[in-house]
C-alpha cells in the first residue's frame, strides 16, 4: 500500500469522524482532498460516491425508524433520471471549472441562513434535492452541505432530519455510481483506494459517535468551518491558476 493511499485513507477516517460528530460535512472535505491530490472527476466522483454510500448506509441503519419515506420518494422521482442524463458529459468536463464550482459551493454552504426565513415547501424541496444530487453532484461529488439545507424542516425533529438526509444521500450516491458505470467508469477499477477508504470511513463513523460526547460543540464547529474555508480557498486557487495556465 502506497504512502498516498494511506494518507487518503487517513483523511477518509478523519472526515467520517467529523460527520459522525456533526451529522454531515466531512464528505466535502474528502472530495476536495481527492481533487487536490490530482484525481480526475471520472475517478474521484465514482470513488467518493461508493465510499459515501457505505458511510451514509451505516448512518441510515442507525436512524432507520426515523426515515421520512415520502420525502425519499419525491427525491427519487427527480434523482433517478438526472445522473444518467448528465453522465455522458462528465468525461469532457474541465476539472478546473469543477474545482471552482466545488470551492464556491463550499463557501456558499457556510453562509448562515437569514433568521426567520421561510424554507422551501417540502415536496419541491425534496425534488430539487434529487435534481441537484444527480446533476451538480455528478461533477462535484459532495452534495450534503447544500442539499442538506433542503431537509431542515422546522416541523421535523433532528432524528428525522438526520435519518432522511442519510437515506437520500445513500440513494443519491448509489445513483451516481450507477450513472458513472453506464458510461464505463467502474469503481472497481480503483479497488486499491476503494477498500482502504471503505474500512476507514466505517471506523471513522464509529469513532465520531464516540467522540461526540467529549467534544465542545462550539469549538468543533469553529474548527470545522475553518477547515472548509481553507480547503475551498485551495480549490478556488487550483481552479483559477489551472484555467489561467
Amino acid at each position: 500500500m502506497s504512502v498516498l493511499t494511506l494518507a487518503i485513507a487517513a483523511v477518509g477516517f478523519l472526515t467520517a469522524a467529523l460527520s459522525g460528530v456533526a451529522g454531515l460535512g466531512g464528505g466535502s472535505i474528502l472530495i476536495g482532498v481527492l481533487y487536490a491530490v490530482g484525481l480526475t472527476p471520472a475517478v474521484a466522483v465514482p470513488l467518493f460516491a461508493a465510499v459515501q454510500f457505505v458511510s451514509n448506509l451505516s448512518r441510515t441503519a442507525a436512524y432507520f425508524r426515523h426515515v421520512e419515506w415520502r420525502a425519499a420518494g419525491w427525491f427519487l422521482l427527480t434523482g433517478i433520471p438526472a445522473p444518467f442524463l448528465v453522465a455522458p458529459y462528465v468525461a469532457d468536463a474541465n476539472v478546473n471549472v469543477i474545482l471552482l464550482l466545488l470551492g464556491g459551493l463550499i463557501l456558499v454552504s457556510l453562509v448562515p441562513t437569514r433568521s426567520g426565513a421561510e424554507p422551501i415547501r417540502a415536496t419541491p424541496a425534496f425534488m430539487l434535492a434529487g435534481i441537484l444530487n444527480g446533476s451538480v453532484g455528478m461533477f462535484v461529488g459532495a452534495t450534503g452541505l447544500f442539499v442538506g439545507r433542503l431537509f431542515l424542516r422546522p416541523e421535523w425533529p433532528k432524528e428525522k432530519v438526520i435519518a432522511t438526509l442519510a437515506m437520500t444521500q445513500t440513494l443519491g450516491h448509489l445513483l451516481k455510481v450507477l450513472g458513472y458505470a453506464s458510461i464505463g467508469f467502474l469503481v472497481s477499477s480503483r479497488s486499491d483506494l476503494l477498500l482502504p477508504l471503505v474500512i476507514a470511513v466505517i471506523a471513522g463513523t464509529f469513532a465520531g459517535r464516540g467522540l461526540h460526547r467529549h467534544l465542545d460543540e462550539a469549538r468543533f464547529r469553529w474548527l470545522f468551518r475553518a477547515i472548509l474555508v481553507v480547503l475551498s480557498v485551495k480549490l478556488l486557487w487550483d481552479g483559477a491558476t489551472g484555467l489561467l495556465a
